[in-house]
């Protein structure tokens, strides 16, 4: 015991502490001259008194800003990582509620609302499906969506169904473990569904990868072009099928408005013709 007392007197003796030229002795212990409160603490171990160094109150609350420092870093680059992995389109990392324009305020607020109860949308395996003509924002609000849960921390994934197809062509084997790993994102954007050119073998793949959701209970956001009547009275079994899956997983949500795209292009046109002259 006495070699433990020793060794254990040592290992205190060797512990280094932040001594400011403010600190103070009172009763033989070392004090902070900030917060006046101990750097050392009595104790006595096998009849030997030792005084090991301690934190004291403001090097506490120090090292607890450090800490929460250090989290909130990793945190960040979590987030960022997932940012990168979850948009393959670099363009739509930038799109955020922040610059969201209001112009259709309801549609807006029903994103947010998703965000905000995403946890009961989770356990249910619910979605949205933005469908409306081209250029009225279904993939700005989808991706508004997916930025705003990975900032929370979720794993999410915007892609389409063209580049899934591209991937998974390119794969000699482990095609299905490619679906199923797509199910490890808490929520898949599935944006511009039917661009794609329609065959056995894409409509195969679709199909997997809803069912493969479906199975899963995970959420899913699709965004297309389609009418309200392509979506609910499809032509064709394989079609009928699919859609009937999207809509017990999916709420139709239509978008309307002017074409974003012909004003994007027009205001750019626009300026680069002033600034050219022209």
């Amino acid at each position: 015991m006495e070699g433990f007392a020793k060794a254990l007197s040592d290992l205190a003796d060797s512990v280094e502490v932040k001594q400011a030229p403010e600190d103070y002795e009172k009763d033989g212990l070392l004090y902070c001259g900030k917060c006046n409160t101990a750097k050392q603490v009595q104790i006595v171990v096998c009849g030997r008194v030792m005084k090991p160094f301690c934190m004291c109150k403001c090097g506490e609350e120090e090292y607890k800003r450090e800490q929460e420092n250090i989290r909130e870093t990793f945190r960040r680059e979590e987030i960022e990582r997932n940012r990168s992995t979850g948009f393959l389109d670099l363009d739509m990392q930038g799109c955020t509620f922040a610059c969201d324009d209001r112009k259709n305020a309801k549609i807006s607020d029903i994103c947010k609302r998703y965000v905000e109860h995403f946890q009961v949308m989770h356990r249910k395996g619910k979605g949205l499906m933005f469908y409306g003509g081209t250029g009225t924002g279904k993939s700005f609000m989808a991706a508004c969506i997916a930025n705003a849960l990975i900032d929370e921390g979720h794993k999410c994934l915007v892609t389409n169904f063209p580049r899934i197809i591209n991937e998974l062509t390119g794969l000699f084997e482990g095609k299905q473990e490619y679906i199923n790993d797509l199910n490890r994102y808490a929520l898949l954007v599935i944006d511009d569904l039917a661009i794609e050119r329609e065959t056995e073998y894409t409509a195969e793949i679709i199909q997997n990868v809803i069912d493969s959701r479906y199975r899963a209970n995970k959420p899913l956001i699709i965004t297309t072009n389609l009418t309200i009547e392509e979506i609910m009275n499809p032509k064709g079994i394989r079609k009928q099928r699919l859609f009937s899956r999207l809509k017990e997983m999916c709420l139709p949500i239509e978008l309307t408005g002017e074409d974003r795209r012909d004003k994007k292009f027009e205001d750019n046109y626009n300026a680069i013709s002033k600034l050219l002259g022209i």
